[in-house]
């Protein structure tokens, strides 16, 4: 790990040095778990897989190394209630960590992997959606947004976006606020809901044994990465 602003920035080969020619960037905002096998290689799939555009993947460590337990969720005792609740007031605080990001694209832009970056597109896993529409408001760094499995999906967040953003929702989040969100949209958008799919199968919680949620798992990647070739 390598300190940047705020937050920890990862610096290995896979997530900061992808090929020399890219001029895009992304930026993973994870989900309350962290750094899951999952997550990382979403980010590596980001970061290569479209061989016309590929893009440098970052993704800061918001919780300094200090995620929650994946056992925590879903929260099904008073015990995990509490301890979801905690978190999300302190460590995973939304409005705190969306202050955050400016800096963290700051300092990225003058590291030596993102100095020849021109445009920035993020995605937000589960709570990481929530950070990205807060900051994909007036101001906003990026050029598209992403979320996926979103949690606290807020229509009135849709009204401000500035940005193209593709959405993928799982089956677990409350298709009203789905579609209102969408609805509210001005800026061009993909929304998606993949019914069948739990909250978090594109990150911590997706079981990749599991040929329909590997399967799932491909095909959100493959919509960001259609999403993102035609944005960013």
């Amino acid at each position: 790990m390598a300190q940047q602003g705020h937050s920890e920035v990862r610096t290995d080969r896979r997530l900061a040095s992808c090929p020399s020619t890219a001029t895009s960037a992304i930026l993973i905002i994870y989900d309350i778990f962290g750094y899951s096998p999952q997550a990382l290689q979403g980010a590596d799939i980001l970061a290569f897989a479209d061989q016309r555009h590929q893009y440098k993947v970052f993704m800061p460590d918001f919780f300094y190394g200090k995620p929650i337990a994946p056992g925590t969720f879903p929260p099904d005792t008073e015990e995990k209630k509490k301890t979801l609740g905690d978190f999300f007031a302190g460590p995973a605080e939304p409005v705190k960590n969306a202050a955050k990001v400016p800096e963290i694209v700051k300092g990225l832009r003058g590291r030596e992997e993102g100095k020849d970056v021109g445009k920035w597109g993020s995605v937000g896993m589960c709570w990481g959606g929530k950070i990205v529409s807060l900051t994909s408001q007036a101001g906003t760094p990026w050029t598209a947004a992403a979320e996926v499995h979103p949690a606290m999906v807020d229509p009135n967040d849709a009204k401000g976006f500035k940005v193209p953003v593709c959405m993928l929702a799982s089956g677990d989040e409350n298709p009203d606020d789905v579609e209102a969100f969408k609805k509210n949209l001005s800026v061009e958008s993909h929304v998606e809901i993949f019914k069948d799919q739990l909250h978090g199968w594109m990150a911590a919680r997706g079981d990749l044994q599991n040929e329909k949620v590997k399967a799932e798992y491909e095909r959100g990647y493959g919509t960001l990465l259609d999403f993102f070739h035609k944005y960013l």
